[in-house]
């Protein structure tokens, strides 16, 4: 679609956005990007987009994550340049190490001025230049459509991330004969379509699966950003293959599934660790093989060959040498290979050799549960985010990063897309910001924010974004006064030295600070009322904030220690009885 008009670069740019299916937009003005904002107010009188004032630039980038992590659409981000931009930072970063398809508008000087040290000039290009997946300056304002068209076409193309546009004020202003140019136009050299996988590789892939008797499917993101869902799950069932994910890909599964392990790592299910140190042939389907799940590399997964997917052939070989490797879209690429099966149906896979390894597995789940402390004198994070799974099973959830994450992450059951956590990065301060993003993705859904009083320290402003906008996240602070992943690491490698990690002096009345944005504040102390004060708090039609008091010491466990593999973890059955007992 072309049209022929004399407009701005601020109307190309909106335009263009509209044009590629924009229509949410989270940002904060500033004197260097206020052209693109004079536009934007003419294009909201007429309902085509709406834009979302975050109260700090940080909180509208982990917005924008929040939203295209929820929702597998682009999520739009404005911001001023200077202190605006490199606000942003920490937010592109969070979505480059998670591979979230963003895309960072920042205004900039006029171009007169650039390199000049204006004021409010910083050069974002630069500063972004290791943690985005490409950017642009603008000069001309008659490119500014074929830009953020390839913007959007670049965002997703591949594995997915961040691409920034820096406009400077006068490209905003300046009129010109105007052209849109659509994705379907975008000519990019650098950006070949993937090959076809060769049927070598699926016989290969097929023939170790059928000489295995301990064989394991390892899941990453991967899997939930190219919806890779269905298909996985299909494999396994015809395979009887158990499954274990990393933290960006819970939801790939239905964790009650009886072929689900849980996530496995640092602080995965104790059978799930136990099955990638004895399995004898590993899937890794989307996964990058991260420290934080393989613990000691050289002892990840020793005795299995490997087999490894992905679309970013740079993680193929990277960690861990593969026996067979496959470049390419995880969806297509495993509904291929499903094809490719079917065609020896009939045929008798490892059924039978399969079972004991089964039967194993389940065995380490009776023995090694998830488990919650025995003490019924305090209440545990443990219980109550088992208490919401169960009962909120279609929520969309975002965390924090800490403690709370890594029981959330244990306890919570989710759906595919309805998980946002910062898992590559660690940001605290995620969480809350993120869930205005998922909202507003998720209209009439339920969202719910999994916070820790550290973490939710980081962004507490954007309850002002929630209670313009009156959005109806329910959040959920773990507040046990501490830093606690922080405290526990200083408990268990730096002889208890507790330096810098109490936050009980100076932290708010989380209640009193709720009502003075107009929203409802609970307090959970005691488990005696636990579910009545947990129905009143998602009874509540509007914001709400539940500030759960729980134990200053617990530890999350199981642990895996750094330097140590995944079955030597600390902290298995220790004063702690079944969550289902």
């Amino acid at each position: 679609m072309f049209s022929n008009l004399f407009v701005s670069g601020s109307y190309a740019l909106i335009d263009t956005l509209v044009r590629n299916g924009t229509y949410h937009i989270f940002g904060y003005p500033g004197g260097a990007i206020l052209p693109v904002y004079d536009e934007l107010f003419r294009w909201e009188e007429v309902n085509l987009v709406k834009h979302i004032l975050c109260r700090h630039e940080q909180g509208a980038v982990h917005a924008a994550d929040g939203y295209a992590r929820s929702s597998g659409k682009v999520g739009i981000c404005f911001a001023t340049s200077g202190p605006g931009a490199t606000n942003l930072v920490t937010g592109i970063a969070t979505a480059q190490m998670d591979s979230i398809p963003i895309i960072l508008i920042t205004g900039q000087v006029a171009r007169p001025f650039i390199g000049t040290d204006a004021f409010q000039e910083v050069d974002i290009f630069g500063i972004t230049l290791p943690i985005v997946k490409h950017s642009y300056v603008v000069r001309d304002p008659r490119d500014m459509s074929r830009i953020v068209s390839e913007a959007f076409y670049i965002s997703q193309m591949g594995r997915p991330g961040p691409v920034l546009i820096d406009i400077p004020k006068d490209v905003g202003l300046e009129k010109f004969a105007y052209k849109f140019i659509s994705k379907s136009y975008v000519n990019l050299p650098g950006c070949q379509p993937l090959k076809e996988v060769k049927e070598k590789h699926f016989d290969k892939f097929l023939q170790l699966i059928k000489q295995s008797s301990q064989p394991l499917l390892y899941i990453g993101g991967g899997a939930i950003s190219s919806d890779s869902s269905s298909v996985i799950q299909k494999i396994a069932e015809k395979f009887q293959i158990p499954i274990t994910t990393t933290l960006m890909g819970k939801g790939v599964i239905e964790e009650n599934h009886c072929l689900s392990l849980g996530m496995l790592g640092m602080h995965g299910t104790a059978y799930a660790n136990f099955a990638v140190s004895e399995c004898d042939l590993l899937i890794a389907l989307g996964a990058r093989f991260d420290d934080r799940v393989t613990g000691k590399l050289d002892e990840f997964a020793c005795n299995a060959q490997v087999v490894h997917v992905d679309v970013d052939s740079a993680e193929l070989g990277k960690n861990r040498i593969p026996q067979v490797a496959i470049v390419g879209d995880l969806k297509i690429v495993m509904q291929n290979f499903l094809t490719y099966v079917e065609q020896f149906d009939g045929n008798s896979f490892n059924s039978d050799l399969t079972t004991s390894w089964l039967q194993r597995i389940l065995l380490w789940k009776k023995q090694y549960p998830l488990l919650v402390p025995r003490n019924v004198a305090f209440l545990s994070a443990q219980e109550i985010l088992y208490h919401i799974s169960i009962n909120k099973p279609d929520a969309y959830y975002t965390t924090d990063v800490g403690q709370h994450q890594m029981w959330s992450a244990q306890f919570l059951n989710v759906l595919p897309r309805h998980w946002m956590s910062s898992s590559g990065l660690g940001t605290m301060g995620y969480g809350l910001p993120a869930a205005v993003g998922v909202q507003f993705a998720q209209i009439n859904k339920t969202v719910i924010c999994i916070s820790g009083d550290a973490s939710f320290q980081m962004n507490l402003q954007e309850l002002g974004t929630i209670a313009q906008y009156d959005l109806p996240i329910k959040i959920i602070v773990i507040n046990n006064k501490w830093q606690g992943m922080v405290r526990q690491w200083q408990q268990a490698f730096y002889g208890e030295r507790y330096s810098h990690s109490n936050m009980e002096k100076g932290s708010p009345d989380l209640v009193k600070l709720a009502q003075s944005f107009g929203i409802l504040g609970l307090k959970l102390e005691s488990r005696n009322n636990m579910e009545n004060i947990i129905k009143l708090f998602f009874n509540h039609n509007g914001p709400a904030i539940l500030d759960c008091r729980v134990k200053e010491d617990e530890n999350c466990y199981p642990m895996v220690a750094p330097g140590k593999s995944n079955s030597q973890m600390i902290g298995l059955g220790k004063n702690y009885i079944s969550i289902q007992s």
